[in-house]
C-alpha cells in the first residue's frame, strides 16, 4: 500500500464498498423485488453475490488500499497496532458513502420493481439487515460469530505461507469465505457482517420516498454496527495472538 496515496487508497475503498453493495444487495434486490427475474430465486443466489461481491474489490483493490470495505476490519487492525489511526475516519467516511453509492445505483437501476413490491421487509431486506425473529439478542450473537470468523480466518487467509507468491489466490479465497458465511449464517439476519454494508443503506431507506417501504427499524440498526465491531477487535487480536 506503501505505492499509493492516502487519496488513492481512499477512492480504492469508497469503490470497493460500493461494488461490495450493488453485487450483494443487487442479489438481494433480484430474489426479493417483485417482478425481478430473478424473483424469489432463493438465498444461494444471495450467498454467491455476496461472495463475488467480496472477491471483486480484493483482487482489484487488495494491494492499493488493503481492500478493508469494512469499518469494523479497519478498527481491529488500529487497535492492534496493524493500520494508523490517523487514516482510521478517512477510511470509515470512504467505505461509508461507498456503501450508500451502492445502495443508491441498484434503487435507480430497480425502481420499477420497488414500485411493484407491497412488502415492507422485502423492500428493507435489499438494503439492510433484519432479524427473522426481530430478537437484538439473537441478531448480534449471529453477527459477532460471523463476524469472528471472518476477520480472523481472512487475515490467516491472506497471511498464509500458501499466499506469499500468489496473492490473488489469498483474495479469491476471501470470496469464498464471505460465500460459505452468508450460506452458512444468513438465516437469522442476513448476515451484515459490516457496519459500512448495513448502516449506509439503512441511511439511503431512511432518506429515499418508495413506495410500500415501511419503517427502516432504527431499534435493530445498533446491531449490525456493533456487534462486527466487537468482532473485529477479538478476531483480529486472536488472529495476531495465534499466527501474527
Amino acid at each position: 500500500m506503501g505505492d499509493y496515496t492516502l487519496w488513492t487508497r481512499l477512492v480504492a475503498e469508497f469503490l470497493g464498498t460500493a461494488i461490495l453493495i450493488i453485487l450483494g444487495n443487487g442479489s438481494v434486490a433480484n430474489v426479493h423485488l417483485t417482478g425481478s427475474k430473478g424473483y424469489r430465486a432463493g438465498w444461494s443466489l444471495i450467498a454467491m453475490g455476496y461472495g463475488f461481491g467480496v472477491m471483486i474489490p480484493a483482487l482489484m483493490f487488495g494491494k492499493v488500499s488493503g481492500n478493508h470495505i469494512n469499518p469494523a476490519f479497519t478498527l481491529g487492525l488500529a487497535v492492534w497496532g496493524l493500520f494508523p489511526w490517523s487514516q482510521v475516519p478517512a477510511y470509515i467516511g470512504a467505505q461509508l458513502l461507498g456503501a450508500m453509492a451502492g445502495q443508491l445505483a441498484i434503487v435507480a437501476t430497480h425502481k420499477p420493481y420497488y414500485d411493484r413490491t407491497t412488502d415492507p421487509d422485502d423492500i428493507l431486506g435489499t438494503f439492510s439487515t433484519i432479524n427473522a425473529v426481530r430478537s437484538r439478542s439473537n441478531g448480534f450473537a449471529n453477527e459477532l460469530l460471523g463476524s469472528f470468523v471472518l476477520f480472523f480466518c481472512a487475515l490467516a487467509i491472506v497471511k498464509s505461507p500458501f499466499a506469499t507468491n500468489e496473492p490473488g489466490v489469498s483474495h479469491m479465497a476471501l470470496g469464498f469465505l464471505v460465500w460459505a458465511l452468508v450460506a452458512g449464517l444468513g438465516g437469522p439476519t442476513g448476515p451484515a457482517l459490516n457496519p459500512a454494508r448495513d448502516l449506509g443503506p439503512r441511511i439511503v431507506h431512511q432518506l429515499l420516498p418508495l413506495k410500500h417501504k415501511g419503517g427502516s427499524d432504527w431499534g435493530y440498526a445498533w446491531v449490525p454496527v456493533v456487534a462486527p465491531i466487537v468482532a473485529g477487535v477479538i478476531g483480529v487480536g486472536a488472529w495476531k495472538a495465534l499466527l501474527g
